[in-house]
């Protein structure tokens, strides 16, 4: 039996242009406008438009291969400053800007106390059984540092990612997600985190 999954992704970055573009109220877009409602607009989409390709593949991913122990999410997001957050959250102008001001550091404060209590709440929710998978880089220690002294063996990566770019990434989890085949993990704790590049991915053929 396959055990129980429960995914952690990593935050699109919002220092680019497509961030700005939310963050400056410039954005005249239905997801602007709601961004800067009262209601606010769900954390996945905002990181999915400000990173169309990788966060759009990881919420693609996990919607087909989550499977979390009863109540549980399938899903959380690192969120700078916020700790763990389900995709579904609703953030405000506001909010996303705070989120913005807090830099993806393990050795700043404002990043690593909300992640450690966050990752401890989970794993002691969720007990000793089930594989926490992390979607996002481990070429560097700015998960792997506060995530693996709370998780240790249960912490995977898809081991496809060794050498990949994230936009590699994003559209290795589409296809993924679309054939219905999920990918094979490695233990972080134990694995090589640099690697050559892998072979692009063939072009999918189209149907006449």
């Amino acid at each position: 039996m396959t055990p129980a999954r429960i995914f952690l992704l990593s935050p699109a970055s919002l220092r680019g242009k497509r961030s700005k573009y939310l963050l400056d109220e410039s954005g005249d877009s239905e997801l602007a406008r709601r961004l800067r409602s009262s209601e606010g607009a769900a954390l996945g989409e905002l990181f999915a438009f400000v990173s169309s390709l990788y966060f759009r593949g990881k919420l693609a991913y996990v919607r087909a291969f989550a499977d979390p122990p009863p109540g549980l999410p399938g899903a959380l997001v690192i969120t700078p400053g916020l700790g763990l957050k389900p995709p579904e959250e609703r953030v405000t102008l506001e909010g996303l800007r705070r989120i913005a001001e807090v830099p993806i550091d393990a050795d700043d404060e404002r990043y690593r106390e909300p992640l450690e209590r966050d990752a401890r709440d989970l794993a002691e929710r969720a007990g000793p059984a089930p594989t926490v998978i992390l979607l996002g880089s481990v070429a560097t220690s700015k998960y792997a540092d506060v995530l693996l002294p709370v998780f240790g063996q249960r912490l995977r990566f898809p081991a496809a990612f060794v050498g990949r770019g994230d936009m590699s990434r994003g559209g290795l989890m589409l296809r993924s997600a679309s054939e219905r085949k999920e990918l094979e993990y490695a233990v972080l704790r134990d694995a090589q985190l640099h690697g050559p590049r892998p072979p692009r991915l063939p072009k999918k053929r189209r149907v006449q």
